[in-house]
């Protein structure tokens, strides 16, 4: 009985962790796959990070901030077009994955955590540092 306990008990803990775990990484795309998406679908490039971080620097294709701690982007989201695709960063992708799960509950189907700002400037996408 203990056995079959300890079975079950772990096959349930294995469903949790896949559903965890499949569902984090359902927005989260690399640096390379997003580069593809833009040549496919502009969409829409949003900065959550605060304004002083945006303006010690941010992309050129940057089509919006919203500050996501002090609630300004979760403010937004209602007056986004659910029908589009966005693109979100941060200074490491953890709000903007953040951001990018709350969309998805929200209903929206095409939202993507695009990862953080540095090492998307590192990879090549234009920037505006300290304008």
């Amino acid at each position: 009985m203990k056995r079959l306990s300890l079975i079950i008990l772990i096959g349930i803990t294995g469903v949790i962790m896949f559903n965890l775990f499949s569902k984090s990484t359902a927005v989260d795309v690399s640096i390379d796959q997003f580069k593809e998406m833009l040549d496919k679908d502009r969409g829409i490039v949003v900065d959550v990070r605060t304004k002083q971080e945006y303006n010690a620097g941010h992309l050129k294709i940057t089509d919006a901030q919203y500050d996501f701690l002090n609630g300004e982007f979760q403010d937004q989201i209602e007056s986004f077009d659910k029908n589009k695709t966005y693109y979100l960063y941060c200074r490491s992708g953890n709000r903007s994955g953040q951001a990018a799960r709350i969309m998805q509950k929200e209903g929206f189907k095409n939202v993507f955590n695009v990862g953080g700002f540095e090492e998307l400037a590192e990879a090549g996408f234009d920037s505006n540092k300290g304008e």
